[in-house]
């Protein structure tokens, strides 16, 4: 009988496996072929299917950016930090040249990029590409990390919507600071063809005027936004792949995944 039980268990625990079992179209970073895969193989098919599927990688978005985005994504709804049926991630990577459209707004749940555009940095941050940071009042710089979105008002900049950071000592002090996004005249081609680069902020992520009511109506009330750079002093207990990949791991096959 324990045996008969012990074999139950077990092909079980390979169905469940089997369930988010996928090959992931146009790339090759996992294998539908296996379906004994780890907890940190699980983890990688998952941000895999969602990167291919949302064609992230024609977008411009590396791959390795998303993979941070995503782990921070898991690791702050297993905090609680964002509500269980929030599904839209905004990366915005600083890494490249303000020239390009590097923020990307996707519905993770539908594995659909909604929007992908302009967004200015910091004018302490540098010219083209942003590469100096911090989160001290006045330093005009951007703050690296993540941030839970929250309610839209009406200030200086127009429509704008309010951000907490997640991460104490690189953007904590958001709040304090005004740091939100909103609407600015030099985020537009005419700005790059007159300047070379787009214009810039005091620190917050500003986008153009004709996409804010958009970005705004999408990303508000507690959705997450990660900002990415080139910068080896930025750290986050969000990004510990460790506990993601054991959160898919455990949650592998079951309803709670296509809700996450």
């Amino acid at each position: 009988m324990r045996k008969y039980f012990g074999w139950i268990t077990c092909a079980l625990l390979i169905f469940s496996v089997t369930i988010i079992s996928w090959k992931p179209v146009g790339t090759n970073h996992t294998s539908s072929t296996n379906i004994n895969l780890s907890a940190k193989a699980l983890l990688e098919n998952y941000i895999a299917n969602i990167y291919d599927s949302a064609h992230l990688q024609e977008s411009g978005l590396g791959f390795a950016v998303f993979k941070k985005a995503i782990t921070g994504f898991i690791n702050l709804k297993m905090e609680d930090k964002l509500p269980q049926g929030s599904s839209i991630l905004t990366v915005v990577d600083f890494s490249k040249s303000s020239c390009s459209k590097r923020m990307w707004i996707i519905d993770v749940i539908n594995k659909a990029l909604v929007l992908n555009t302009w967004v200015a940095h910091g004018q302490g941050s540098g010219e083209d590409i942003a590469n100096r940071f911090s989160d001290n009042m006045d330093s005009h710089q951007s703050s690296l990390g993540f941030y839970v979105t929250d309610d839209v008002y009406n200030g200086k900049h127009g429509r704008s919507l309010r951000l907490d950071g997640m991460d104490a000592g690189f953007n904590a002090n958001a709040r304090a600071r005004a740091i939100v996004v909103h609407a600015a005249d030099y985020v537009s081609s005419n700005a790059i063809s007159e300047l070379g680069r787009l214009g810039r902020s005091f620190g917050c992520s500003a986008v153009s005027p004709e996409v804010v009511d958009q970005v705004i109506n999408t990303i508000k009330d507690k959705t997450l936004m990660f900002i990415n750079a080139d910068n080896s002093e930025y750290a986050s207990k969000y990004l510990d792949e460790d506990l993601a990949a054991n959160f898919i791991s455990q949650n592998s096959g079951s309803s709670y995944m296509a809700n996450l």
